[in-house]
């Protein structure tokens, strides 16, 4: 049963068109009894003009009306109510009058003569096709107007890249404020190149592959505004391709802040390091015994200084290279890399640290493993830290494991340790700026707090990931991932 605009339920409505004045009468006792709303008409004329001053929800027509033709009064139904669902009754049931009537846009056909039954069902039948269609338009308005209402921009687009939907957010960050976009190419409106491209590679993704593809743009169109996209390709239930989706959030604000807040620790970073050197000379010369004789006791209390200034030295070096890492410098620096070298180079770097303290630190990687585009100091610092750290935190006599292997469309290296191990619930925190393990083991362990930080950035800014596996007591595990270069 349906409902009217009250929310009230409302009779389906049904018009009989037939010259035969049983037929029209036996539909209407029929249907009558189902609780439907039933009106006839003799003829063709008659028909259409009760169809112009109220609307049917099927329609039941003979096909051999006189004057004007069941056909022509399905055509004209089909033209001026297409949610109307029309039933052909003929009495010429060969397969040629039915083809041409459903090419004609008829739901079905009943022949002559039929039982109640017979049409009890075809009338059902054409009601829950009706209630589907409505559903269906329910549904896609209330879509539209979702996605018309959504912050975020919104655009789909079929196979051959013709738009199909795209909501005012997306054309108002594109700066397009033309005519409607429906059934135009996506190049026809878009003139940002990085954009194309990423529909381009949405497209080309293989079915078994369920990843999108993301991209940061820029639009320079009056205030600069940066945008996040994310597209993926959307597919029928055999996987064909079907078209893409595209999502932008416009991260502007953000990223100013971000360059604010960056510009700011470079700036406190860059005024504190300097005094400090000089300090450090100035304790140096003193130690040195260039001012003047020192005793035992004022030199102990003079290097204990200049370790905490050390300390204080290494974190604004930290700092600036966070700083440097989100100010986005670090993506102009990439080129070809080859990732075998500089895990040797690490491992043969931090192997006389790992002697002094009788840890075993080896190296596996398998045979011509492939390059990737980065840059090769910020490789060089993530193995760093992470060597660092395994070795750092791995009681003497540990072992420490630097291996490497592709993973699909990754390279992906592990650092292994035999070390002290991180509680769990400590195993989402360990990235934080300045956030360290604290308990016995760790306590006397001198550092910043933020090497994880920076290895996390780093690698992110390579379109990588880093994770972490570990239990207390037995050892971590770090693993990066990060793509391979395609030449």
């Amino acid at each position: 049963m349906v409902e009217d605009l009250r929310g009230e339920p409302c009779r389906p409505s049904i018009l009989v068109v037939d010259d035969e004045p049983r037929i029209r009468e036996g539909c209407r006792i029929v249907l009558s009894e189902q609780g439907f709303d039933v009106e006839l008409a003799a003829e063709g004329k008659s028909g259409l003009k009760m169809i112009e001053e109220r609307h049917f929800d099927v329609v039941l027509v003979d096909l051999m009306l006189p004057a004007l033709s069941g056909l022509d009064v399905l055509e004209r139904i089909r033209a001026r109510h297409p949610d109307t669902v029309v039933i052909v009754i003929t009495g010429y049931a060969t397969v040629e009058h039915s083809i041409k009537a459903m090419k004609n846009g008829a739901f079905d056909f009943i022949p002559k003569p039929f039982t109640p039954e017979q049409l009890r069902i075809v009338v059902a039948k054409a009601l829950e096709h009706n209630r589907a269609l409505a559903d269906i338009a329910e549904t896609r308005s209330r879509l539209r107007v979702m996605v018309n209402r959504l912050m975020d921009g919104v655009m789909t687009t079929d196979s051959n890249k013709k738009i199909v939907l795209a909501n005012p957010a997306f054309l108002h960050m594109m700066g397009y404020h033309g005519k409607g976009v429906i059934g135009q190419k996506a190049d026809e409106i878009i003139e940002n190149k990085t954009m194309l491209d990423l529909i381009d590679k949405a497209l080309e993704l293989p079915a078994s592959s369920g990843s999108e593809i993301t991209a940061q743009l820029e639009e320079n169109g009056g205030d600069e505004r940066i945008f996040t996209a994310r597209c993926a390709p959307f597919r029928s239930r055999t996987g064909l391709t079907m078209g893409t989706i595209t999502v932008l959030n416009d991260i502007t604000a953000l990223k100013k802040m971000d360059k604010m807040k960056s510009d700011f620790v470079s700036m406190v970073s860059h005024e504190i390091r300097s005094p400090m050197t000089s300090v450090m000379a100035q304790l140096k010369v003193i130690l040195d015994g260039l001012a003047g004789d020192v005793t035992g006791k004022q030199k102990e209390i003079l290097e204990r200084a200049c370790q905490r200034i050390h300390s204080l030295t290494c974190l604004v070096s930290e700092l600036l290279d966070l700083a440097r890492i989100e100010s986005g410098l670090i993506s102009q620096e990439k080129q070809t890399v080859d990732m075998a070298q500089i895990l040797r180079e690490q491992v043969l770097l931090h192997s006389e640290t790992a002697k002094a303290k009788n840890i075993e630190l080896t190296l596996e990687i398998v045979q011509d493993l492939p390059k990737i585009l980065a840059s090769r100091q910020s490789m060089e610092e993530i193995i760093s830290n992470l060597v660092t750290n395994a070795i750092k935190y791995t009681p003497d006599g540990g072992k420490v494991v630097v291996s490497a292997d592709v993973e699909n469309e990754y390279l992906k290296m592990d650092v292994s340790d035999t070390g002290f191990g991180i509680p769990i619930d400590e195993l989402d925190s360990i990235f934080t700026r300045f956030y360290r393990v604290k308990n016995q083991q760790t306590r006397n362990i001198i550092g910043t707090g933020l090497g994880l930080s920076i290895v996390k950035s780093l690698v992110q800014a390579h379109y990588g990931s880093i994770s972490v596996k570990s239990r207390p007591g037995a050892g971590s595990i770090f693993t990066v991932r990060l793509p391979l270069a395609h030449t």
